[in-house]
């Protein structure tokens, strides 16, 4: 990058909080994503408005420097891994939660807040943002860009299920604002909506409007071993029919249960002999505002886990219940751990989840690997640990496990994103008419193609 551009970026930054060449740390240069090298970008802006987020992106557009939001960087998908001759905006300086409205339960804040800061701020007003990705350093403004989801989406949907509006800058520099504190808007196209989910691509968020729910003061889980998986899955439209509004539903199968509960010395007080004969749990989180009408739904689900096939039921203590949900929100990181070579998160209609496991299986034995792994079996969503060590016979075994996902009426990702890490495998299994849809769309925002160039379409 050139020195008077740099002297430039300073200028609006301040040299504090302009890094450049080998003064960027290593940490910029990645997210979380296990097939993404590192990358350094050539400057790192640290800004502290939208002000100085649109100067940015107007000296950007004028040298066609391409340009990487990052967040806290526990990103799954290589969205936030930067250009090397780029420049990489980090939120860290715009973290704070400028206001929790509680007559219109919703939270405004800046891209940079962690979920456990937001969090902590809402439970005083007795609310709560519902969104859990399962990292709860990740940010607000990573969950908009990946549109995250996590365990309590059953209940509540992912994130564009409680975003209301967005301040956003475009890549000219100009600062819009889109939705607001208001449920519902008719009036143009949901440009929100639009920017949900589009990592990076479209526009830099630099505030965020959220939902905000009333915080539920009694909650309890329920762990169901089961001799078959296909019981697993048979048994989770009976429990969402069933009005019990769960707001956790999970399955995980016996090799990442071993695993996640060795790591976390775990003991749920689970026989080794039914440890043994089991091959898949269900998880059922259950909350109310009234203690006895929860103790009434626990003995309401027990029975129906029972009745549908469950080896026993497990109603969890207070301890053991919050370890067991933390084990499965670090499923990853114990994945990672055990030298899993890739994280996927296919997502299919919750009917075809015994038959996509199954398949995803079957093809993993063929390419002599492994794929093992939990989901929301509430939402269809799949995630799988895959162990292939061979780089050429991994991307097949990927993309034939994404092939099998979107023939069933799914999807290659229900919440990680594309990324720079499945961009080459959503280009080639997507329809190439929506494909160039998205690249009208990406024009029409970008027409200098300069926000996160690698991520989704373009080529690295």
């Amino acid at each position: 990058m050139d020195d008077a551009v740099v002297a430039r970026l300073t200028g609006i930054v301040g040299a504090q909080n302009l890094l450049s060449g080998d003064a960027v740390p290593e940490d910029y240069a990645r997210d979380e994503a296990l097939t993404c090298e590192p990358r350094k970008a050539a400057a790192v802006a640290k800004p502290a408005s939208a002000r100085e987020v649109s100067a940015l992106l107007a000296i950007a557009a004028e040298h066609c420097l391409p340009v990487t939001a990052r967040g806290s960087g526990s990103g799954l998908s290589g969205a936030a891994r930067p250009r090397e001759d780029g420049l990489l905006i980090s939120f860290e300086r715009m973290n704070s939660v400028l206001e929790v409205d509680v007559a219109n339960q919703v939270a405004v804040v800046q891209p940079g807040v962690t979920l456990a800061e937001l969090d902590q701020k809402t439970a005083a007003a007795g609310l709560a943002y519902t969104v859990y990705p399962g990292e709860l350093s990740a940010s607000v403004g990573g969950n908009v860009g990946t549109n995250a989801g996590g365990m309590r989406a059953v209940k509540y949907g992912v994130t564009r299920n409680n975003v209301l509006g967005l301040e956003a800058v475009l890549p000219t520099g100009e600062i819009i604002r889109t939705g607001g504190k208001t449920s519902k808007i008719s009036s143009g196209y949901d440009l929100t909506q639009l920017i949900i989910g589009s990592e990076g691509t479209l526009a830099v968020v630099t505030e965020v409007t959220v939902k905000l729910y009333p915080r539920l003061k009694h909650s309890s889980t329920l762990l169901a071993p089961f001799g078959d998986l296909d019981q697993v899955m048979a048994a989770v439209p009976e429990i969402i029919a069933s009005g019990l509004t769960p707001n956790i539903l999970e399955y995980i199968d016996n090799l990442t249960m071993a695993a996640i509960t060795h790591t976390e010395k775990l003991s749920l007080g689970i026989s080794d002999e039914l440890r043994d004969a089991t091959q898949a749990y269900l998880v059922v989180g259950l909350e109310n505002r009234d203690g006895d009408r929860l103790e009434g739904d626990l003995l309401r689900a027990a029975e129906l886990l029972s009745n549908l096939g469950a080896s026993d039921v497990f109603v969890l203590d207070g301890g053991s219940a919050r370890k067991l949900v933390e084990a499965r929100e670090k499923a990853f990181w114990t994945a990672k751990a055990a030298g899993a070579d890739d994280v996927i998160d296919v997502v299919v209609p919750r009917s075809e989840m015994p038959g996509f496991l199954a398949r995803a299986r079957k093809l993993a034995a063929a390419a002599e690997a492994g794929a093992v792994g939990c989901g929301h079996a509430g939402d269809g969503n799949v995630h799988l640990a895959i162990f292939c060590k061979d780089p050429e016979k991994r991307n097949k075994l990927l993309r034939d496990i994404f092939f099998a996902g979107i023939a069933m009426g799914g999807a290659i990702s229900g919440e990680h994103g594309i990324g720079q890490a499945k961009k080459n495998h959503f280009l080639a299994l997507e329809d190439p008419a929506k494909v160039a849809l998205l690249r009208r769309i990406k024009q029409a925002f970008d027409p200098k193609g300069i926000l996160n160039p690698d991520v989704l379409l373009g080529a690295s």
